[in-house]
C-alpha cells in the first residue's frame, strides 16, 4: 500500500494493488472525504489510461494538482468513496492489457473485464471501511466499456450503472470500423497510445504537419506492418487479420448479451461523438427488451466524445445552445440526482425513459419512450436537379447523377491541414465542421432544399436508402444530412468576441447533422464479402443512427454524397480484392458512381418527423 496522500485538504487518496481470482493485482486509487461522518457509497471508475494523477484532476485547465474535474464536483456534493483503477496490464496494474470486451458466462477463471469488476467491487465491500455496502460504476469511452460490461454479471454490491459513450460492437460502428469501412488513422493511432508503452499513453510521431497527406503517401494499409509497426502490436494485427464479420469480431459484440435491464443503467450518448456514437443506442436498446421496472434510461445532447464531462456544454464547436450549460445541466441535474437515488437512497427516480437536448429549438425534452411514439417516418427525396423535397420524383423530373471517384485523391473527412487523432484538440469538434469546404470538389453530390417555411422537427432514427451504381466492383458512399443555416444574422459561438474574425459567422453555415458510410462487399452480407456487379443499381441503406433536432424555419436541408472520407475510412480500391487490407498500389481504380432519382429508383432520407401541434 503506498502512504495515504492529502488532496486539496478534503480528501486522502490512499493506493491500494486489488487481488484478482487469477492472482493478478490492479492498481487502484481510492479517494475518501477527510472529514467522512457516516458510512458513504462506492463509486468506481475503470480505465486504461493511468491513475492516480488523473483519477482527481483534468490536465486540460490550469494547475494539475488542484484542478477537480467537473463530475468529481458534482458527485462530491452527496459524498461518496471514489475509486480509480487501472485495467489490468497498464501502467501498475499486474498481468496482460486485454482490449476486448470478450466474456464467456461459462468460464469463471476468464481473465476479462466484467470478472475483473466483480472482483473488484467484492474486495472494495468488504475492506473498505466506512462504506454502506452500496456500490456504483460509470465512466466515458473504454471507462464507459467497462462500466456498461458489467450489465453481463453485475455484483450483487452493484445498484447503479452509467455506461458513457461506451462502444459496443467495434465491427459494426463506432471506433474502429462503421459497417466494415475501416477507420483508418483512428484505429492506428489509437492502437499505438494504448499498445505501443505499458506506462504511457504514447502518440504516433508522423512527422509531418498534415497527416492526410502521411496517410496518402502510405500508400496500401499493408505498409503500415511492413515499414512501422513490423507486427508487434496485437490489436492492429488482429483488425486486419479478420476483415469480415466473423466469429473474433461476433465474440467482441458483447452488446449482443444484452437483453434485459440487470442494473439501473444511465445511458450517455453525444449527438456529435467522433468516437462512440452508436454504443450507446444500442446498449439502451438492447436493454429495453425487458426492463419490467424502468430502469434503463438514455440521455443525448450536443456533445462531442466526453464533452458532457469535461466542459460546461455552452456551445458545441462554433454553434451556441441558446444560452445552456449543456454539460453543467447534465451532471448536477441528471447524472448526480441519478446515483443519488440509487445509491443514496434519496431524491426520486426518473420519471422519464429518455432525455435529450434537441438542438436547434435548444431545449430539453423528455419522453416517455424511445423512439418518441408521435414521430411519423417521412422520406425526403433527392432530384436529378440537386434538390432535396418531400415529393417524390417523376417521370417528368427523373434523372441521374453521378461523379467519378478517384483513391488518389480523396475527399478529406475535415479541413486540411489535418492534425493527428491525439493529443491536439480539433479532432474533438470535427463534425461539426462547416461542410462548405468540399463544396468546389467534382466527387462530391450535393442536394438542397429550398428555405423551410416551418420548423422541421426530427426525433429517432435516421436512414438514407441510396439507388446507386457504380462502374466498379466495391465501392462506399458517404451520405451527410446537414443542417443549412441562412446567409444573414446568424452569431457563432466565439471564446474571445474581440479576436473575431469574418469567418467567426454562422452566416450560411452547412451544420452537420447526420453522416456515415457503408461499403459495398458488405451490402449483403457481413460475413462474407462480395464484388458489386458493375452498373446495376441496387438500394444502399445507410443507417444515421438517433437524433433530436429542428431544422428552424428559414434554414434549408442539404445532404451531400461522396465515396471517399479521407483518412478516416480507409480507401476502397473500387476493384475487387478478397481483402482490402492486402491491396497492392495498382488495386486502386478510379470509377464512376451514379445516384439515381426516378420513380423506380428514389433515392431518400427517412426521417421521423414530429408535427407541430395547432
Amino acid at each position: 500500500m503506498v502512504p495515504a496522500q492529502e488532496v486539496g485538504r478534503a480528501y486522502i487518496a490512499r493506493e491500494l494493488m486489488v487481488p484478482m481470482r487469477d492472482g493478478v493485482r490492479l492498481q487502484t486509487v481510492v479517494v475518501t472525504p477527510v472529514r467522512q461522518t457516516g458510512p458513504l457509497p462506492i463509486l468506481i471508475t475503470r480505465t486504461p489510461y493511468g491513475v492516480p494523477d488523473q483519477a482527481m484532476v483534468d490536465r486540460q485547465d490550469g494547475d494539475p494538482k488542484s484542478t477537480l474535474l467537473p463530475s468529481w464536483r458534482a458527485f462530491q456534493k452527496d459524498g461518496y468513496i471514489m475509486v480509480y483503477q487501472n485495467l489490468r496490464g497498464r501502467f501498475k496494474s499486474g498481468g496482460q492489457f486485454l482490449e476486448t470486451s470478450r466474456y464467456d458466462a461459462h468460464d469463471p477463471k476468464q481473465a476479462n473485464e466484467v470478472n475483473d469488476a466483480w472482483d473488484t467491487i467484492d474486495w472494495l465491500v468488504k475492506n473498505i471501511p466506512n462504506n454502506n455496502g452500496r456500490v456504483g460504476i460509470y465512466g466515458v469511452s473504454y471507462a464507459g466499456l467497462t462500466a456498461g460490461l458489467t450489465l453481463l454479471h453485475p455484483h450483487p454490491a452493484l445498484k447503479a450503472i452509467s455506461e458513457q459513450a461506451s462502444p459496443a460492437d467495434q465491427w459494426m460502428n463506432d471506433d474502429d470500423h462503421h459497417y466494415g469501412a475501416l477507420r483508418e488513422s483512428y484505429t492506428f493511432e489509437y492502437t499505438v497510445l494504448v499498445q505501443a508503452e505499458k506506462e504511457a499513453n504514447t502518440n504516433f510521431d508522423f512527422g509531418v504537419h498534415d497527416v492526410y497527406s502521411w496517410y496518402l503517401a502510405l500508400g496500401p494499409l499493408s505498409h503500415i506492418n511492413k515499414d512501422y509497426l513490423h507486427g508487434k502490436l496485437d490489436y492492429w494485427n488482429q483488425v486486419v487479420s479478420h476483415p469480415d464479420y466473423d466469429s473474433f469480431w461476433k465474440e467482441e459484440a458483447w452488446v449482443d448479451k444484452v437483453q434485459a435491464s440487470t442494473v439501473p443503467n444511465l445511458n450517455v450518448a453525444g449527438f456529435w461523438d467522433q468516437e462512440d456514437p452508436w454504443g450507446p443506442w444500442r446498449i439502451f436498446h438492447g436493454a429495453s427488451q425487458h426492463d419490467p421496472d424502468n430502469t434503463n434510461f438514455i440521455v443525448a445532447g450536443p456533445w462531442y466524445h466526453g464533452g458532457w464531462q469535461r466542459t460546461d456544454g455552452g456551445n458545441i464547436g462554433p454553434l451556441p445552445l441558446g444560452g445552456h450549460q449543456t454539460a453543467v445541466e447534465f451532471r448536477e441535474g441528471i447524472e448526480a440526482p441519478f446515483f443519488r437515488y440509487y445509491l443514496h437512497e434519496t431524491g426520486e427516480k426518473p420519471s422519464w425513459k429518455a432525455k435529450m437536448f434537441e438542438t436547434g429549438s435548444n431545449e430539453w425534452r423528455e419522453y416517455k419512450v424511445w423512439p418518441p411514439q408521435e414521430a411519423k417516418t417521412t422520406q425526403l427525396f433527392f432530384h436529378a436537379d440537386g434538390t432535396l423535397s418531400f415529393q417524390a420524383p417523376t417521370k417528368k423530373n427523373s434523372g441521374v447523377r453521378h461523379y467519378v471517384s478517384d483513391p488518389a485523391s480523396p475527399v478529406p473527412y475535415r479541413p486540411r491541414p489535418i492534425s493527428p487523432t491525439y493529443p491536439t484538440p480539433e479532432w474533438r469538434t470535427w463534425e461539426t465542421n462547416d461542410q462548405r469546404f468540399v463544396d468546389h470538389r467534382p466527387d462530391v453530390l450535393t442536394f438542397v432544399s429550398a428555405p423551410l417555411d416551418h420548423d422541421l422537427r426530427v426525433a429517432g432514427p435516421l436512414e438514407a436508402h441510396l439507388f446507386a451504381s457504380t462502374s466498379g466492383k466495391d465501392a462506399d458512399f458517404v451520405v451527410k444530412l446537414i443542417d443549412v443555416f441562412p446567409e444573414e444574422g446568424q452569431k457563432a459561438f466565439v471564446a474571445h468576441p474581440d479576436a473575431a474574425t469574418w469567418a467567426d459567422s454562422l452566416d450560411g453555415y452547412e451544420l452537420p447533422i447526420a453522416m456515415d458510410v457503408r461499403r459495398g462487399r458488405y451490402l449483403h452480407d457481413y460475413q462474407h464479402a462480395h464484388p458489386l456487379v458493375p452498373g446495376k443499381v441496387e438500394d444502399w441503406s445507410i443507417p444515421l443512427r438517433d437524433h433530436d433536432h429542428v431544422f428552424l424555419k428559414r434554414h434549408r436541408v442539404m445532404a451531400q454524397v461522396q465515396s471517399t472520407w479521407f483518412p478516416l475510412i480507409d480507401r476502397n480500391p473500387q476493384t475487387w480484392v478478397p481483402s482490402i487490407y492486402q491491396a497492392k498500389e495498382g488495386d486502386f481504380q478510379p470509377a464512376t458512381q451514379k445516384i439515381y432519382a426516378t420513380p423506380e429508383a428514389a433515392s431518400y432520407i427517412s426521417l421521423p418527423v414530429i408535427e407541430a401541434t395547432p
